[in-house]
């Protein structure tokens, strides 16, 4: 029985997300992050009769996807032009539809970005977040859901801390960080020190681990993570259930998350049932 979330990420350009989910319920994994992307999972390509036959399998397989990730590539809350506010309003609504359809609570989704050559200031950026915020917090609420900002390095909130400023000036249940502890320590932050300081913002966890040199997802212990450290944070804050396994590794993606469990026990964690 393995209660920690695990992010289909590997599974990209592979497989569907419900044939990676198959494949990894058979090796005793039950719950899921799955990121929006085509052909992996995209809202646009999902009709309502294939959505109801995915419903369908994952009660079948006994599992559930807890979060599904809106993504921040081809999407900006924080674009300068209103229409590509517009038009990502309205692909992260795709997502939280898709969340009501199959029973997912959390959508994860990113501040956004502003261009680095004369950058807009900070002021305007957060200025046009918060209007987009304002049109997506009642969408989330109705459909019950909540949406998780990601600290990623190349947002303009790429701390704990300016993350933790914007969650608490919106002050709403419905809007939390994930925590991603690679993404942080890439950046230098303490990921051990910033989770036990900041539990209360944070609504999940993205586990993986990083070099500084080079920003990955990659295997517990490769890295500069602190996983003894981690470990004991995640028992005090959040628990495991609310931690993402995000190691990213197209080659044989099973293994790698059973040698992770296995380094995670090593470390300290409590992973059984």
């Amino acid at each position: 029985m393995n209660h920690m979330i695990i992010n289909t990420f590997s599974y990209l350009w592979s497989s569907t997300a419900i044939d990676a989910i198959a494949e990894l319920v058979d090796h005793g994994y039950k719950t899921f992050e799955v990121p929006v992307s085509s052909p992996h999972c995209w809202p646009d390509e999902i009709s309502s009769t294939e959505r109801v036959a995915t419903h369908t399998r994952l009660t079948e397989y006994g599992a559930k996807i807890r979060s599904l990730n809106a993504g921040g590539y081809d999407i900006n809350l924080a674009s300068p032009g209103a229409n590509m506010r517009r038009k990502s309003i309205e692909h992260i609504k795709s997502v939280i539809d898709l969340a009501a359809a199959w029973d997912v609570t959390d959508v994860v989704i990113s501040p956004g970005t502003r261009r680095p050559m004369i950058s807009p200031s900070l002021d305007m950026v957060h200025g046009w977040m918060h209007e987009s915020l304002e049109n997506l917090i009642p969408l989330a609420k109705q459909a019950g859901t909540r949406l998780l900002f990601e600290n990623t390095p190349y947002c303009f909130t790429p701390t704990i801390q300016d993350l933790a400023g914007v969650v608490s000036t919106i002050n709403d249940d419905s809007v939390k960080i994930v925590y991603d502890v690679a993404n942080a320590a890439y950046i230098g932050e303490d990921p051990v020190e910033s989770l036990l300081s900041h539990h209360e913002s944070i609504g999940l966890v993205h586990i993986s681990d990083t070099g500084t040199e080079t920003w990955g997802h990659d295997p517990i212990g490769t890295g500069v993570i602190d996983w003894t450290g981690l470990g004991d944070a995640v028992r005090q804050t959040c628990g495991v259930s609310n931690v993402v396994l995000e190691i990213i590794r197209e080659e044989d993606p099973v293994q790698e998350f059973n040698k992770a469990m296995q380094d995670l026990e090593n470390h300290g964690w409590e992973l059984g049932n």
